[in-house]
């Protein structure tokens, strides 16, 4: 049975490429501009060129070089900016719209190499946000190339990601369109404690960032989770000051800043602005019988925390809550691993999408 190959651009650490090589497609290159990303790609896609460039610095003949066969390549995936399409812009070509460069160079790959299927990754607002003008130049972009257009708004918790998480997806083939009913639901909700509880038994253990689980897994998700040797990286535990420590241990599990003692929060700013409006999300703990907030790339400054513990999740928390795998290890700095992680495209949400698309081209085979 032919294995499909597929790019990714603007791949990030590889959280969408992850899923559809779980999925059985086999990667042929990562595309960031972010080093540490890439060098992240770099270590678990071996067989695949990372390449750490802005991709607007790719001309044709490099693209070439540097892919080989344009025409080997099944599927194109990837989040491109897309900010740039208003319908505020009707005097302006939105190709020189500098925040529709990125989205037109993704399109340069396209018209390249032609792929049977594109998936292009968003945010759900995308589809509304003036009026849903952006939705509809990126469909009348992609009908001129005589291809399908169809979106989905799908909930990673619905697919065995223990997140709330809301992303579109633009699912754009040839001949037949897409059927959206054909990623399957995982009806069984994955909660935070099946994720991240087996790493409790660490917190007050001396360590570094290497951590070995010596129990065998409960769950089918923790069995998914598990490296073979047990081994658990990316897990250093930093604790705030002590006024953020003593704040935090008054929100209770599913609580947020609201629950925090007025007198906690005078600090020598609020004495002198006056300003105590703070965002609902602040100070949010997760609850264990729940699946998660959405995991994003700004953790480090404190928009959720430790169900239990008065801290912020560690990277490899936030990465098991994103469902990536325990042998799954980001490189770089923890800030990068922190954004690394909340950029990431689910990898199991990723793999459902992926699963559906690999049907949807077997049966394109199969019927032509």
């Amino acid at each position: 049975m032919k294995r499909y190959q597929y790019i990714d651009l603007f791949c990030g650490c590889g959280g969408l490429s992850l899923g559809f090589e779980q999925a059985g497609f086999i990667p042929r290159a990562g595309i960031d501009f972010k080093e540490s990303a890439i060098n992240t790609y770099r270590k678990h896609f071996k067989n695949a060129k990372a390449i750490c460039v802005d991709i607007s610095s790719m001309d044709e003949e490099r693209i070439k070089n540097e892919l080989g066969d344009l025409s080997k390549i099944d599927v194109i995936i990837g989040g491109p900016p897309c900010q740039g399409f208003s319908n505020a812009n009707k005097n302006f070509v939105e190709e020189d719209d500098p925040r529709n460069k990125l989205f037109f160079e993704f399109m340069k790959f396209v018209d390249l190499a032609q792929p049977s299927v594109v998936v292009i990754e968003n945010v759900p607002q995308i589809i509304t946000k003036n009026n849903g003008y952006a939705k509809k130049r990126i469909t009348e972009i992609f009908e001129e190339r005589k291809y399908n257009v169809i979106n989905a708004i799908l909930d990673a918790s619905d697919y065995g990601v223990p997140q709330k998480r809301m992303r579109n997806f633009f699912i754009i083939t040839k001949g037949v369109p897409f059927d959206v009913s054909r990623i399957v639901k995982n009806h069984e909700k994955i909660t935070v404690k099946e994720a991240i509880g087996e790493l409790y038994e660490f917190e007050n253990q001396d360590h570094n960032s290497e951590v070995v689980l010596k129990y065998p897994p409960v769950t089918e998700y923790q069995r998914y989770l598990r490296a073979s040797d047990g081994i658990v990286k990316n897990h250093d535990i930093h604790y705030p000051a002590e006024i953020q420590q003593k704040r935090i241990s008054y929100v209770p599990q599913g609580g947020n800043w609201k629950d925090v003692p007025e007198e906690l929060w005078e600090t020598k700013r609020t004495q002198k602005t006056g300003r105590k409006n703070r965002h609902s999300s602040a100070y949010k703990r997760l609850k264990e019988d729940d699946v998660s907030v959405t995991i994003d790339a700004g953790n480090q400054h404190s928009n959720y925390y430790h169900p239990i513990y008065n801290r912020i999740p560690t990277v490899r928390e936030a990465a098991r809550i994103q469902s990536f795998p325990d042998d799954f290890v980001f490189e770089g700095t923890m800030t990068e691993q922190y954004l690394q992680v909340g950029n990431a495209v689910p990898p199991l949400l990723a793999k459902c999408i992926a699963m559906a698309i690999k049907e949807h081209l077997q049966n394109e085979e199969e019927n032509n």
